[in-house]
């Protein structure tokens, strides 16, 4: 096993991690405290991203993007994680991966202008109905006239609001299987403004403020063939490639937070004397770091090795289901002992430690959550023994 750190790789850690402190975490505080993300910073941040060729590292070099590795994409991800989401998503855009189906006019429209950063996409799987069982999707897509009309409503569907086009999620068929009879998906390209489609705004939520979230409300919406992604009745597939990968960021993205917090930890744990010793001498804060550190590591570990088996082609799912599991629960652990040692200038928002904390929350949620990484990885154990 070889753990150490290619030159290439050390570079990529150091541009990103020096372009989120000297350019994002500037603006955090703006961000948190207005609940959105100026357009004019967002291009202006936009451009510095493209600039450093942040933009679209996770896309292929042959559609023009940064073609990172497996392990090295991760290692970006761990570092655009410890700003917000608001920030890194809104000016370091990775597109979805899902957009490598693009084929004939769709991959420039589409595809390359992503890459680009000329447009941006939006992915729309969850419904009022409709959030772990996406087998009981209500959307539908049905064929008329050659055309798909589109009917149903999405929420949860996250920065629709600086979006330029979904990748819609629909059902267009049923299949019959061994349990009965069971929906068929396929995926579509909505442009914003397509008649039929509107975009309404989402919930409030106490995590990752700036990062809104959406309503898509579908309504009769006419599209023509053209405008399907991949193979019809294959979305469910698909909808598994992307979840897969995100899982994976997800993972990435918790560890890089729960490293900033224990920066912040063990900073604040030698500059703060009580007693006249610094509280760091004291083992009921020391243990609690040395604990901290321990869970990051593992945690790190399990999404680099998801990573690795990604890039050699032998990742399953329960590999990426053990890393976000192990990564979202680990960064919970670490933000609420981080807060803790700082007692109650850790709830004041002069620091991020109260943001990372709320954000940590729902990280055990969206792509998958906790209970559902459990039964992925319990069903891989069990079924080759008969389970």
């Amino acid at each position: 096993m070889e753990f150490a750190l290619t030159d290439e790789q050390r570079l990529l850690i150091d541009t990103t991690r020096r372009f989120v402190e000297t350019e994002l975490y500037p603006h955090e505080q703006e961000v948190e405290r207005s609940g959105a993300l100026r357009a004019d910073l967002q291009q202006e941040l936009k451009a510095k991203a493209i600039e450093a060729g942040l933009y679209a590292a996770n896309m292929p070099l042959e559609v023009g993007g940064g073609g990172l590795d497996g392990v090295s994409w991760v290692l970006y991800e761990k570092e655009l994680g410890k700003t917000s989401y608001a920030l890194q998503y809104g000016c370091v855009g990775r597109p979805s991966n899902i957009l490598l189906a693009c084929v004939g006019e769709q991959r420039e429209r589409y595809l390359l202008a992503s890459v680009r950063g000329e447009r941006t996409d939006c992915l729309a799987l969850s419904e009022p109905g409709t959030g772990s069982d996406l087998r009981s999707m209500k959307t539908t897509a049905i064929e008329r006239g050659g055309d798909f009309i589109i009917s149903g409503t999405k929420h949860f569907i996250s920065h629709a609001d600086h979006s330029d086009f979904v990748i819609l999620f629909a059902v267009t068929g049923e299949e019959q299987a061994a349990q009965g009879k069971r929906k068929l998906m396929s995926a579509f390209l909505v442009d914003m403004g397509t008649p039929g489609f509107t975009v309404l705004p989402g919930y409030r939520n106490v995590s990752h403020r700036g990062y809104n979230n959406s309503i898509l409300q579908f309504t009769e919406c006419r599209l023509p063939k053209s405008a399907m992604l991949g193979e019809i009745h294959h979305g469910f597939e698909m909808a598994g490639m992307w979840l897969s990968s995100t899982r994976l960021q997800v993972a990435a993205s918790c560890c890089g937070r729960a490293e900033r917090a224990l920066e912040l930890a063990k900073q604040w744990a030698v500059d703060r004397v009580q007693f006249g010793r610094q509280i760091g001498k004291f083992q009921g804060v020391s243990f609690k770091l040395a604990d901290m550190a321990v869970e990051l590591r593992a945690a790190e570990l399990l999404t680099l090795e998801a990573a690795w088996k990604l890039e050699q082609k032998i990742a399953d799912d329960m590999d990426m289901a053990m890393a976000k599991l192990k990564a979202s629960e680990m960064l919970a652990m670490v933000a609420d002992e981080a807060l803790q040692i700082h007692g109650g200038m850790g709830l004041m928002s002069d620091l991020p430690l109260e943001r990372i904390w709320r954000d940590a929350r729902i990280e055990r949620i969206w792509d998958g959550t906790s209970e559902i990484q459990r039964h992925i990885i319990s069903r891989a154990l069990l079924r080759p023994l008969g389970g």
